[in-house]
């Protein structure tokens, strides 16, 4: 099969419990179980089964789904225990038919879904009051052990054969794609020669070695492992700040037309120039006033405006840079009552006492961090009617270039009514949606700047003008009206003009300044590695180990160290 019949045309992230095939929720008080048990011939593409508990992208998105919404439709769970649902198998991780068959855009954007995926199980753990457990109930290997480093805390069977591993760089001549070397020694705080010893050896650790080694918590006989789970994910359950008696909010389908070269949401557009290589996102603010109470935001359910409108920004991120690859510039835009939008935020921020609203907050954040690690250009347009204020302010902040009106449009046919844009800094731009480097937006835009940053904090609540803009460092450039329209066509051209895979590589280190954290490890330094490995020969070429796994033959090498 060749790469081009791999990746199917469209690729979706809709998913539901009763569509689910290859995992399920079980519960049991304050305890959720999520069960893997892969279906073999469930493949999102053929051309290869999911033997022994591999996942490939299909997995993913039912995990990410069953993950969602345990966090926003059942408030009573305090632990999550995942776990095998074959005998003597945890999970042998990705799929290796799948990954030797696969494009090498599919490869890269399948481990930046994991990676998200697993980030969002340790966010939950850390903000959600839902600890996640792994109970490692049979063989771990690669990405299986990689899930199993994103939970809390990780109890290994044993019975003299299950063991923990990550053979990727012995067997497959890559890297562990999801985060793997990084939790191994930053995360677990396994020491770095044993953790040398532990990549380089593909049948891993098991039993009392692995526990000495840090790789796991405990090891556990056969006759004692299934009670000794539940213990402890009661004794996670009872340190939880989760309201056992809350009644949880339903994610319902979302409202999504998908034409030929669109996408349009109840809050969100998008229009696909597959000839210019770009694609111009309009985001827009809310129609009414947000609920009176707290009350008023549950009754709302997901129909809450900024879960609503997170929600479908986050399937237009999914769907755009899994399905339209060659559009590799993201143009955004908003409209709406910027007052309407800064009291949703004023909103949240008064009432993130509630687990609800709680919610809301972090997935607002995850869906920005998803923003962040997309491989597309990222440019912000502030037009009149432009609600770049408040939350949305850190679109324009995530975006790599911001270009603002100075004025109106002098000659457009509402020039009459239309107002210059301006720009509100609120609080929640400090801090309340940090990056995956532990930053705000703000404090990566102004690194090595206290004065600069201080600046714009002095600007709290006060609507800002292009020029005050440009001046204070908000923005790239200010343009009047006889400029902007060469001005913007002409970046948007010479971006188009540029190769992807350098623009990539600048835009993700221009990102992430500062500190690095075990998330910007992942996504910076191990995404770019994995990146140029997965298009090495040693790897993914005819006589490469990805090619030659599982046929008996050895891979045959370069030798040269690059």
């Amino acid at each position: 099969m060749s790469n081009a019949d791999t990746q199917p045309p469209v690729v979706s992230f809709d998913a539901s419990p009763d569509s689910y095939r290859h995992l399920a929720l079980k519960f049991d008080g304050p305890i959720a179980t999520i069960e893997l048990r892969t279906a073999e011939d469930g493949g999102l593409v053929p051309g290869y089964d999911l033997k022994l508990n591999s996942y490939d992208l299909g997995v993913d998105i039912e995990l990410h789904d069953a993950i969602q919404r345990l966090r926003f439709e059942h408030p009573e769970v305090r632990s999550v225990v995942i776990t095998g649902g074959l005998d003597k198998v945890f999970c042998a991780g990705a799929n290796i038919r799948m990954l030797a068959q696969s494009s090498h855009p599919w490869k890269v954007n399948f481990c930046k879904f994991t990676n998200e995926t697993r980030n969002g199980i340790e966010d939950a753990t850390e903000n959600s009051g839902q600890t996640y457990l792994a109970a490692v109930n049979g063989t771990a290997a690669g990405g299986g052990y990689e899930l199993a480093l994103a939970c809390d805390e990780i109890l290994l069977i044993d019975d003299g054969s299950s063991a923990v591993s990550l053979p990727e760089v012995p067997l497959l001549a890559v890297l562990p794609g999801t985060g793997g070397l990084t939790r191994v020694v930053d995360k677990r705080k396994v020491r770095k020669d044993r953790a040398d010893v532990f990549a380089t050896r593909a049948e891993g650790m098991r039993g009392q070695t692995a526990v000495d080694w840090k790789l796991v918590d405990a090891s556990i006989p056969r006759s004692k492992f299934a009670d000794a789970v539940r213990e402890r994910a009661l004794a996670r359950a009872e340190t939880s700040h989760r309201p056992a008696d809350a009644r949880g909010v339903t994610l319902t389908p979302l409202s999504r037309e998908v034409t030929a070269d669109a996408l349009e949401y109840s809050h969100v557009s998008a229009r696909i120039d597959r000839a210019s290589g770009w694609v111009e996102i309009t985001v827009r603010g809310p129609a009414d006033s947000p609920p009176a109470d707290v009350a008023g935001i549950h009754a709302q359910g997901a129909d809450y405006y900024p879960m609503a409108v997170t929600r479908e920004l986050d399937d237009l991120i999914l769907r755009l840079r899994t399905n339209e690859l060659e559009a590799g510039t993201w143009v955004f835009r908003t409209e709406g009552d910027a007052a309407k939008l800064l009291a949703y935020s004023a909103q949240i921020a008064a009432h993130l006492d509630d687990w609800y609203v709680n919610e809301v907050r972090h997935f607002y954040k995850r869906m920005l961090k998803r923003l962040d690690v997309t491989s597309r250009s990222l440019i912000a347009l502030v037009e009149p009617g432009s609600c770049f204020v408040g939350p949305f302010l850190e679109l324009l902040l995530a975006c790599d270039r911001q270009y603002m009106l100075d004025g109106i449009f002098n000659d457009a046919d509402d020039a009459d009514s239309q107002v210059a844009p301006t720009l509100v800094v609120t609080e929640v731009n400090f801090g309340a949606f940090p990056m995956g480097n532990g930053l705000s937006r703000l404090a990566s835009r102004f690194w090595g700047d206290d004065e600069g940053l201080a600046a714009v904090r002095a600007r709290i609540g006060e609507p800002i003008d292009a020029a005050e803009a440009e001046e204070i460092g908000l923005i790239t450039y200010a343009l009047d009206d006889i400029d902007w329209a060469d001005d913007v066509r002409i970046a948007l051209e010479e971006r188009a003009s540029m190769s992807p895979d350098a623009l990539t590589g600048m835009e993700a280190n221009h990102r992430f300044v500062g500190p690095e954290t075990i998330e910007s490890k992942i996504f910076a330094r191990l995404t770019a590695w994995q990146n140029w490995i997965f298009i090495r020969p040693n790897a993914v070429g005819e006589e490469g180990a990805l090619r030659k796994y599982g046929t008996g033959q050895k891979a045959v090498f370069d030798r040269r160290r690059v």
